[in-house]
């Protein structure tokens, strides 16, 4: 059998007094997501039916006016000499009428959920309560807390006294935790507040014990505070919200306890199904990469798709009749593209030409002079 790691005792005062071997199934594996849908589920069953009354919007006479009077359908309330009278009654967009679809107290408000996932859940919670990384990141104040778990001589519950509750938890430093609660207490929002549920309150330590000699009336009026024996672990405590890492304080016996719950002797500790989840590790380790079989790779490159439409080529390859129309649309496209350019510049030319012509007309002319300078008679 192979040797645990231990955990430290600490006295009432906060001095380490003795070692303690380390539970099992404080290396149960951590899930997320099944201490998730436990907990959504176990949260339903402290549900209480609610609905509205089955008469609420119904309590009046109408009927509907049927067809051929140009109006809806729906129910009318009955008589006359009032403002009700004629009013849409019964439908949920009518005033006055009834919801839509109302609310029934059969509605399905428990859920069953299967023993083994519950098991598995409260050991996950167990287990990320020795996390310190999932303690703090839940926002327990533990940062003067000498060890995680903590874990306190079972004289502890023997404490009567809420003051020498006080007195032990600031000697092990987790009273800023509780401070950390009881500073959190505000008024709820919403209707919730005149519901006798009025303040809303951080959760603070989780007090584990195996026999209750009075601890439970010492540690019960401190905000923040619950407690728990160890034979009776509910994930709601555990794991408040869903989420792990419950700061824990526990007494020796119900630590020791822990060995006679989960075990050869108890319930069964779950096991990962990988001991080390780093993969791309395990994957290239010399063990696994001694039996693999190597990649496949060929020597030659694959050629490329020549795409036809684009290369002649490869046209030709496919089709030689419609490379050939193409070749001879290409040239022909080129001919005229020659015989355009050509009789461009003729045309140019000639207007050029056709321009001078002009100009040397007009200086002719006007070099002429004034044909009315003699009057009219032309020599």
């Amino acid at each position: 059998m192979t040797t645990r790691p231990v955990i430290s005792v600490y006295s009432l005062s906060g001095e380490k007094t003795s070692t303690t071997p380390l539970p099992a199934v404080f290396e149960a594996p951590i899930r997320p997501d099944v201490v998730q849908f436990v907990h959504t589920n176990m949260a339903k069953n402290a549900r209480q039916a609610y609905a509205v009354s089955i008469v609420a919007g119904k309590q009046v006479s109408a009927s509907s006016w049927g067809t051929g009077r140009a109006v809806a359908r729906i129910p009318r309330v009955g008589g006359g000499g009032t403002s009700r009278s004629g009013q849409g009654a019964f439908g949920n967009m009518c005033r006055g009428g009834r919801m839509f679809a109302p609310t029934k107290t059969w509605r399905k408000w428990h859920r069953k959920i299967n023993t083994t996932q519950k098991r598995y859940a409260v050991t996950s919670a167990l287990a990320a309560t020795a996390v310190p990384a999932l303690v703090m990141a839940r926002g327990h104040v533990v940062d003067d807390v000498p060890e995680i778990p903590l874990v306190l001589d079972t004289s502890l519950e023997s404490t009567k006294k809420t003051s020498a509750a006080v007195d032990i938890l600031t000697a092990i430093g987790a009273y800023g935790d509780v401070e950390k609660a009881a500073s959190s207490k505000q008024i709820r929002s919403g209707v919730g507040k005149m519901r006798n549920r009025r303040y809303t309150l951080r959760r603070g330590p989780l007090v584990v014990y195996k026999e209750n000699d009075g601890v439970a009336q010492a540690f019960r009026n401190l905000p923040g505070v619950e407690l728990c024996c160890v034979s009776r672990l509910n994930l709601l405590q555990l794991a408040p919200g869903g989420h792990m890492g419950r700061f824990c304080i526990w007494s020796q016996a119900a630590m020791d306890e822990l060995n006679t719950i989960y075990g050869a002797e108890g319930k069964r500790i779950p096991t990962a199904y990988m001991t080390n989840a780093d993969l791309a590790r395990i994957i290239n380790s010399d063990e696994i990469q001694s039996v693999v079989k190597p990649a496949l790779c060929s020597g030659e490159k694959p050629v490329p798709k020549r795409n036809a439409i684009k290369s002649i080529d490869a046209l030709e390859a496919l089709d030689p009749y419609a490379a050939a129309a193409r070749k001879a649309e290409t040239r022909a496209m080129e001919a005229r593209a020659g015989k355009k350019a050509s009789g461009l510049a003729a045309k140019r030319k000639a207007k050029k030409a056709f321009k001078a012509q002009g100009k040397a007309f007009y200086e002719t002319a006007s070099k002429q002079g004034n044909v009315c300078e003699d009057g009219f008679n032309i020599a």
